[in-house]
């Protein structure tokens, strides 16, 4: 966990407005290679509940940007819905992306997280059709929108018509819309940046840290500023 804070650190430093803070599932479905492959290496580990909660902890006391939690439902219900956010409200985590529950689902989920002021923030998929305004009123933290079907994962070339969707998205949101899944040059980011609020970038930077391994701190932050750079010129 003593890495982690540093990476997260480094990222924070080199521009990252948020991060994204993957809580470790052994079935990732939405999870291409590389962060499967990060689950893995995470659960071999040991990785725990409690761990990532006292590293998130540990966080506070040194940074203020918006922190994230990605995960699954399981591992919320498996703790229960109440303690988990109990908990987050206590390490001072915003807000939670859970990509197997469904927006049709959510209730329960959201009613837990809003008693402790944690956002539970919605997907958006290139199938979402007539959904997307319905999810897009109901937002909250910020609208993140999938840029491909299929899962995680560096993608060459995005075709999927992103700028329509945050347009019809717009008519309903009261939050910023964000574009993720594939994106990881800057060009890409350049180019979603017109039209959208904020680019995520996960695959990316897990790869930066598989191959890096306990050095990636300084490879971490030489990309993010480049990715930075790229949205803000």
């Amino acid at each position: 966990m003593e890495k982690t804070e540093e990476f997260i650190l480094a990222m924070v430093s080199a521009g990252a407005d948020l991060i994204e803070i993957g809580i470790p599932f052994s079935d990732p479905i939405a999870e291409g290679p590389v962060i499967q492959q990060a689950n893995i290496r995470a659960l071999s580990a040991g990785a725990k509940l409690s761990g990532i909660f006292s590293m998130v902890e540990g966080l506070r006391r040194k940074i203020e940007t918006p922190l994230v939690f990605l995960t699954y439902f399981n591992p919320v219900f498996h703790l229960g819905c109440r303690r988990f956010f109990n908990e987050c409200a206590k390490t001072e985590v915003d807000g939670i992306i859970i990509p197997d529950l469904p927006f049709e689902e959510q209730p329960e989920v959201r009613d837990a997280a809003a008693s402790q002021g944690v956002e539970v923030i919605s997907l958006i998929a290139p199938t979402s059709a007539q959904r997307i305004q319905r999810i897009a009123a109901e937002a909250e933290g910020f609208l993140y929108v999938v840029s491909s079907m299929g899962v995680t994962g560096i993608r060459q070339n995005i075709e999927t018509d992103l700028e329509g969707i945050i347009k019809t998205a717009r008519v309903t949101a009261k939050v910023p819309a964000a574009v993720g899944f594939g994106i990881n040059t800057p060009k890409q980011a350049a180019d979603i940046a017109r039209f959208a609020d904020g680019v995520i970038v996960g695959s990316a930077i897990v790869k930066i840290i598989a191959e890096h391994r306990d050095s990636a701190a300084p490879h971490l932050a030489e990309y993010v500023k480049t990715m930075k750079q790229a949205i803000t010129r």
